[in-house]
This record gives C-alpha cells, structure tokens and sequence, in this order.
C-alpha cells in the first residue's frame, strides 16, 4: 500500500454514523475528510487515533483494585484467563452471575448479546433504557413499529416539525440541517424544552415548560386538537383503538390547569395544538429531554398519540414506519430465543419494569412479527436488565449476587447514574473486564483491560439498529495489529474468542466478522466486499400507508390509543402526569434546602459523552465544565459569571463552572455531564478525578424513583442548591472523597 489510498468508513464519532473518507498511507492514518456538517469530529481523528494514552496491549491487573499497576499480557492468556474466570463463577453462582454492558452505538452491539444468551445470563445492563431504548418499546406498543426520525430528506416534505427536548445543533446535525432547509420552505416549527436553546430560538412556538412535566403538556395538545375537533376523524375511526377512553381522560388536562403544573402558558399550549394538527403532515420527534425522566413510558405514549389523532403516520414528511430490513437483521443474529424462559425469569428489574423485560417483548414482538415478518429489533435488543437493579445486585447481592461484570466501550462512572453506587458496585466484582479505546475511571478498575479497535481498524455494517431497510458499509481502512506498535482487536474478536473457551463453537460459524456480514447480506445476493465495491448502501424506494394492507403491528391491528398490552402488564393503559419523586411539588420540604430543579445531559460541542476529554485541541478550547445558571439567580447567590460553584443534591456534591444563561428559568440550573480529568492520576483516589465535576455523582438510582414500566432513571427533573467555592481557585486539583 505505499501510494497511499482512500478507504471509506462508517464514522462512530458521534450518533448519526456518517460514512467518512480516510486517506491512509504505509499501513498509517493520514487523515480523514470531515463531513461539512457543523463540530464534525474527524477533523480530528489523527490526533485522537495516535494519542499516547489510547491502549495498545491487554492488560492484566497485578495490584489492588484501582492501584494502576498493570502487566502487559497476550490476547490468548487475557482470553484464556478470563474465560477460566467466567467458567467459575457461572459453576458457582449460575451463568446470571454474569453482566454485560455498554455504550450506545459504539461497537458490534449484537454479538455482545449473542455471547450473553448463549451463556446463560439475561443481564444486559446498558444504556437503552435511556437512549431512545424507551422509545422504541413505547412505539412498539403503540404503533408496532418504530418510526424513524434522524432521516433530514422527509423534512423537506414536513409541514410542522415539533421537537420534544431535542436540539439537534450540537447533536445532528444532519437533522438541524434538514430543519433549516424545511423552514425555508416554509415548515413551521414547534419546540418544547426547558431551555431557549438555539433550536428554540428558531421556533414559531417556544413552550418553555418545567421539567419532568411533558406527559402534562402533551396530553393538553390532545385535550385542544380533541376538543376543538382538528383531529383526523376518518384515520381515528379506522385505524386507532381506544379513542373514546383517550378523549375522557384528555379531559383532566385543559390548559389553564396544566400552565400551572407546566409553567406554560394556556395560551401557547392552545396555538402549538392548532398549529401542529393544521400544518399537515407534521410530526414530533423526541429527544433525551422527553426520554430520560421518571415519567418516560406515558410521555412517549402521549407523544405517539398525538401524531397519531391528526393522522401523520406512515405518511410522507409524517412519523414514517419504514419496515424491516430485507437482509438477516442483529437481532437475528443475537439469538435471544436460546436462553430459556427459566433465566429470562431472573432478569434483573424484569419483575418491575415489565414493559422493558421479557413480558413486555413477548406481548409485542410477536404482533410485529406478524405484520411485518420480522421483529422490530431495536425493541427486542433492549429487552435488557435494570442498570440501577444490576448494581444493587453487585453491591448488596439481592436478589442475587452478580460477581462478574464485562463492558464494552461503556465508562459507566461516567455515563450511568449514581455513581457512588456504581464504584461500591464494580469495587464489589470478583471480575471486571473492560474493552476501552483509553483506560477510563471505569477502566482503572478493571482486573482486565482489552484494547479495542476503533472504526477505522474495523469493517462495518450499519442500519440503525434495523428500524428501515437502509443500511450503509464501512471498510476496514487501517489495521487492528503492527506488530511491535500495538495489538487491538475488535469486539467480534474479543466475544467469539470468549465463546469458543466457553464451548460454544458450533454457534459461532464465522472465522472473522466480514463472513459474518457475508451471511447477513446473503438474502440480497452479494457479499460484504460486492456490496462495498457496489458503493455499500442499499436503500430501496420507500413505500407509505403500508397499514392499508396488513393493519399495525399491535394485538389489535389498529395503533393503540388506549394499550392493551400496557394494560396486561397491570399499568396504567392511558397516559397521565406523574409528579417527579423529587420536585418542588411532590417534596416542599426538601426544596427548602434544595430550592432549584436540576437539568443535566443537554450535548454540547466538541465533546461527545464522556469522550474526547484527553484531546488537546479539543480541551485547550473548552477546558472545564460548565454549568448554566440564570443570571438575576446567581447574583442573588453571590456568584460572578466564571466563578467555579458547588452543585449539591441529596447525594452529593461537585464542581463545576458558572456561565451565566439568560435562557433558562431562575428556578432551573443545567449541568454539563461526562467530565472527568484525563490529566489526573489514574489510581486511586483519584481515578482521573471521577469526584470532581461528575454530575452523576448527583443522580438518583432509587428504584421506586425510576419509570415504572420500563425504569428509566431521571437525569432532567432533580433537585440541588447552588454555592460559590470558596477554597479553591481556576481548575480543580483535589478529588471529592467518596
């Protein structure tokens, strides 16, 4: 390869997977072409790929948990010894004894569940439940599909976009892009978030409401376009079940009562209804701001209703339900079917969150399968364990003890909530493994720590978790192994290795990931390497109104208003508001001491997550977090603009920088999350300061507190005081104890 090449990858810097150009030299990253999109990240992929801290060997722990003390050991004995260790404790304590998990979008997500099934274990402990996971089970029930919405063509053909505490510029860009250029066209806009972000600065209708309220809101656009008769009438007494029963309770939300409950004016509730139902076709596309709050099944439910009554679905530039892939789907390779119903049956959180374990998927996926011949797979891979339930049973050992724990590309120090809990959880493990691109706070406690590839030592195929029946190729554009520099593998490696240890041969067919594609692609008639060579994407014409021929896929063929299957599993069938746990509403007394509502999670650039911390030209740009408090508040708590402040929950506390926010309520703070000090020390106590400027150190895991259907935990509607540091000044160098 001495010229030098173009190869074309599937890009993992941020969710939307562009594909991305990578010109290579000699075996060498030279550089990848941004995409034009705004804070694309591969500008700077060079930096990041060559970076002295990105991990290179296997690791092996050879002190204490946390010490840092590591030994460089081979891909065969950190297998071999691992697998020895799974061996173990499955003999001992049963193959559930054994958790898995995560990031979202990062690696080859199926074959982790594969492996897990296989093994024995249903405990799949990840982000789902708070990344559109929630989403798709919601839309399952509802609709019997999940409808799509990162796709920027349709936008062009929508009359009324809402979006539900999603600002797609520091996000998706590709969508905010598709937004602008439908405005121009004349689409109306609608927007819904605590904050005037720079998409509410767009909108034609701003609802600025409190937190952890949307369900309220949602079901007083219902109760408007229900009332004032601007829903589709033929498309509701064909099509949707449970109208009438919808239309009673839509009734206990007008809107002079829910501008008191959501600080929105009744006013505006009744012109965003109007305009939404009479601006068609319209549809509301949600974001973490509608999932990731305690009350996330019925504000989705009320959500899909809502699209639902004024007739967009399955329609042109409305909620489109795009169907399955043509070709052999993840969750056909993940194999949930093989672990049996007596394991399925210690799902961790399964006999709470019923909606999102096994009881949920078998009252749903089997409707799906009938109107479409295949399941919606994003619903049936994120019929997984309670995260906050897995690290209870790490911790405490009830309902039963979890010894082991391997994650993948997931710093969950970082990205899950509590984590106090979380750090008593995996300092509890006989066996921790991590496969991480950089030895995170998450890995530095790990016995063992597996390299991994990264996108551009790796191929890919990618359909969005098989939602439509678009899908895109990547190539594999440098190499996992120079020997002598650096051994990484990626995670198809590192679970087929584990697996075969682990005696499970006959179900792993596939010597190497691209035979694996090649099955995958068999059904269109080309191999992995044609499809790359044939430009590798495939998306054929779409097709709408798809239901006229064979219903929805629902137990009642028709989507449901009122849910049946909501019901069977003993919840409430019909959305309504449920306070937060932890409000000024539900707990006066402890708004006493803890007067503001917290908001954490919004995106911003350059950072994705917890990533990209360690990059120098990224942080010499943003060096510490910040936090967004309205002006006329901070003053009255005698903090300057730029003054590092304490955050306080009843959980903890930690740092973070002030910027003063003009576009937020004085009642409301925002936080920024993922940061941690790359620069710190690694081992205890420092663990690259993990205590300092965490947000989740904050966060509640209490599991009454969560979702009751489907567990989602609340990152949107807390409660904290605010307080201006007075020991340190500039960055932060001290640890917070735990």
């Amino acid at each position: 390869m001495g010229k030098g090449e173009v190869k074309t990858a599937v890009c993992f810097f941020c969710k939307p997977h562009c594909r991305a150009n990578v010109h290579v030299k000699d075996d060498r990253l030279i550089r990848v072409d941004p995409s034009p999109h705004k804070g694309c990240r591969a500008a700077k992929a060079v930096e990041w790929f060559y970076h002295p801290d990105r991990l290179k060997w296997p690791l092996k722990r050879v002190g204490q948990r946390g010490e840092g003390r590591w030994e460089k050991i081979s891909w065969d004995q950190a297998l071999d010894e691992v697998a020895d260790k799974l061996r173990n404790i499955k003999d001992r304590y049963g193959a559930e004894a054994v958790a898995a998990g995560g990031g979202t979008s990062r690696t080859y997500e199926e074959f982790r569940q594969r492996f897990m099934y296989l093994f024995g274990s249903p405990n799949i402990a990840w982000g789902g439940q708070q990344c559109h996971g929630n989403s798709a089970v919601v839309a399952s029930m509802t609709y019997g599909w999940f409808p799509h919405w990162s796709s920027t063509a349709r936008l062009d053909r929508t009359k009324c976009i809402m979006l539900i505490g999603r600002n797609p510029p520091p996000s998706f860009q590709q969508t905010w892009e598709g937004i602008l250029k439908a405005k121009q066209k004349g689409s109306k806009l609608i927007v819904i978030d605590p904050r005037n972000t720079e998409t509410a600065k767009n909108a034609d209708i701003f609802l600025q409401l409190r937190p952890g309220t949307d369900c309220a809101l949602l079901m007083s656009l219902i109760h408007v376009i229900i009332e004032e008769g601007i829903y589709d009438k033929d498309f509701v007494a064909g099509w949707c079940h449970g109208f009438e029963k919808l239309a009673e309770r839509a009734k206990e939300y007008e809107p002079e009562k829910v501008a008191e409950i959501t600080w929105v004016p009744q006013e505006k509730i009744r012109a965003a209804a109007r305009m939404f139902a009479s601006n068609k076709p319209s549809c509301a596309v949600e974001g973490m701001g509608l999932a990731q709050q305690s009350n996330s099944t019925h504000a989705l439910h009320a959500k899909y209703i809502l699209s639902a009554i004024v007739g967009n679905i399955d329609v042109e530039g409305g909620d489109e339900l795009l169907g399955p892939a043509p070709f052999i789907t993840e969750h056909e390779i993940e194999l949930p079917d093989r672990l049996s119903e007596e394991q399925w049956g210690k799902l961790l959180g399964g006999d709470r969150y019923r909606l999102y374990a096994r009881p949920g998927y078998q009252l749903t996926q089997p409707h799906v399968e009938r109107v479409w011949g295949k399941k919606c797979d994003i619903a049936g891979l994120l019929a997984g364990a309670s995260v906050p339930a897995t690290w209870r049973a790490m911790a405490y050992g009830e309902p039963y003890p979890v010894k082991a724990f391997i994650t993948v590309a997931g710093n969950q120090m970082l990205s899950q909530t509590d984590t106090k809990l979380i750090y008593r959880a995996l300092k509890s493990l006989d066996l921790l493994v991590a496969a991480e691109f950089f030895l995170t706070p998450t890995a530095e406690l790990a016995d063992y720590v597996f390299p991994a590839a990264c996108w551009m030592e790796r191929p890919h195929l990618y359909n969005y978790h098989n939602v439509h029946p678009l899908i895109v190729g990547g190539e594999q554009a440098v190499p996992e192994v120079i020997p002598g520099e650096y051994d990484r593998r990626n995670d198809y490696y590192f679970w087929r290795g584990l697996a075969l240890r682990l005696g499970q041969d006959t179900d792993w067919p596939w010597e190497t990931i691209e035979e694996c594609y090649d099955y995958r692609l068999k059904p269109l008639g080309f191999t992995f390497r044609e499809f790359l060579d044939q430009g590798g994407i495939y998306n054929p014409p779409r097709r709408f109104k798809k239901y006229e021929q064979n219903g929805f896929g629902t137990p009642t063929g028709k989507i449901e208003l009122y849910s049946t299957v909501m019901e069977k599993l003993g919840y409430d069938p019909l959305p309504h508001h449920r306070e937060p746990a932890e409000s000024p509403v539900s707990q006066p007394e402890l708004a006493r001491e803890y007067p503001l509502i917290l908001i954490t999670g919004g995106r911003f650039l350059p950072f994705f997550h917890s990533e990209w911390r360690q990059i120098d030209s990224y942080r010499s740009k943003y060096p510490h977090p910040i936090v967004e408090i309205h002006p006329d508040t901070a003053r009255d708590l005698g903090i300057d603009d730029g003054d590092w402040v304490w955050i306080e929950s009843p959980r903890g506390r930690i740092m973070q920088k002030c910027k003063y926010f003009d576009d937020i309520d004085p009642r409301i703070v925002h936080a920024q999350h993922g940061w941690w000090y790359p620069e710190l020390p690694g081992e205890e106590p420092w663990l690259h300061g993990v205590w300092i400027s965490n947000i989740n150190v904050l966060t509640n895991s209490e599991l009454d507190q969560m979702d009751e259907a489907i567990g989602t935990w609340p990152f949107k509607n807390l409660m904290c005081k605010v307080y201006k540091v007075k020991t340190y000044t500039g960055n932060p160098a001290l640890p917070h104890s735990v």
